[in-house]
């Protein structure tokens, strides 16, 4: 459930959430959450899915492109991601996302006067952009991602089982691919040493989970502290936090919310 107090508005064409520290002040922590293509879809669906219930920080939910009130429509997008899901939606997305950040961070940091160190949260391909930010920026210093793309690879892998699909690989898409395989950029992730949490649902794509791993384990070969980096599995919880056409959240991310607050407090 949402915080009573809270801003929905548009920054540097950018669609926000943001809900306030508990005990509002400059230097309070800053977390910036991107959410999954399944549910919760949107910003305000991710809002209510992880609230990050009692995180003495402030908390933005940003929309990704071709989403919510950005998307082109139901038909167009299943129309796009028939035609070829990595190309039309998978690169282009997380490209535009991670490249419309600092514009959209800066005028927030104007508006609302945060000054404070900076997390990033993300779920699915909302887990690619906060590692492509992670990757970009210097001042990143945890991560929390559930079911993340880890590798495109896997992702693309998963939903051709899930779909019935045979995806034709090209040289675009592997140069896409490349890009949001995160198991061989670990070094460039871990460059300014962000705590990073990885969480996958027991009932993740088989794939889903063993890209996770071997995330994990490349992550964290790059710190000489093993607990800078966290893989946990929650039983039964499969790909969405949220359920039918509200996206109401589902009870596992209530664990999820807890297990990311305990997380984000420590680091």
């Amino acid at each position: 459930m949402l915080d009573s107090v809270q801003f929905t508005d548009i920054a540097a064409g950018v669609p926000f959430v943001a809900v306030p520290p508990i005990h509002e002040r400059s230097d309070a922590p800053v977390v910036v959450a991107w959410h999954l293509m399944d549910p919760p879809s949107t910003e305000a669906a991710l809002a209510a899915a992880l609230p990050l219930t009692g995180l003495d920080a402030w908390r933005i939910y940003l929309g990704l492109p071709e989403t919510g009130a950005r998307s082109p429509g139901a038909e167009e997008s299943m129309r796009r991601g028939y035609e070829d899901a990595v190309v039309n939606m998978f690169g282009p997305i997380t490209d535009q996302a991670a490249a419309e950040f600092p514009g959209a961070y800066d005028a927030l940091r104007a508006r609302l006067g945060f000054d404070g160190p900076l997390a990033v949260v993300g779920g699915s391909l909302g887990a690619a952009v906060a590692q492509l930010v992670a990757i970009e920026r210097a001042d990143v210093v945890a991560m929390a991602l559930v079911s993340p793309v880890a590798r495109l690879r896997a992702i693309v892998a998963a939903n051709e089982r899930r779909f019935g699909v045979t995806y034709a690989w090209h040289p675009a898409a592997e140069q896409i691919a490349d890009r949001l395989d995160f198991v061989a950029r670990a070094d460039e992730t871990t460059r300014h040493a962000p705590a990073v949490q990885i969480i996958v649902g027991g009932l993740d794509d088989e794939g889903i989970r063993t890209s996770a791993a071997d995330l994990h384990d490349a992550l964290a070969k790059q710190y000489s502290d093993p607990s800078r980096v966290d893989l946990i599995t929650v039983p039964g919880m499969p790909h969405a936090l949220a359920d039918g056409p509200d996206e109401t959240p589902t009870p596992h991310a209530a664990e999820v919310d807890r297990l990311m607050v305990d997380w984000l407090r420590r680091h």
